[in-house]
């Protein structure tokens, strides 16, 4: 869910509390809390940081639910947005 959504006039408060709601939901199937999606972000960032320099202020970590192309079922599905400032020369490629 956009952060600006929410403020938007466009956007009535049915659409933004039923959006809410699917989060909520996808959090519960997946049965993953707040602090697991912290650690997994923490630790993606350690490793990817050995990489590239990360802006960190656009980074976006959520948990969705996508289809599957093989039986076109719904699963869950960690998406992440890392805004990367630069690569790193350092030699480990």
């Amino acid at each position: 869910m956009d952060l600006f959504k929410m403020f938007n006039k466009s956007d009535n408060s049915k659409d933004i509390a039923k959006e809410r709601l699917k989060l909520v939901l996808i959090h519960d199937r997946a049965n993953v809390s707040p602090q697991f999606l912290e650690m997994i972000k923490g630790e993606l960032l350690s490793v990817i940081s050995d990489y590239m320099e990360i802006d960190e202020s656009g980074l976006e970590i959520k948990l969705t639910r996508t289809k599957r192309d093989t039986d076109n079922t719904s699963v869950p599905a960690l998406v992440a947005n890392i805004p990367i400032k630069k690569m790193k020369d350092n030699g480990k490629f």
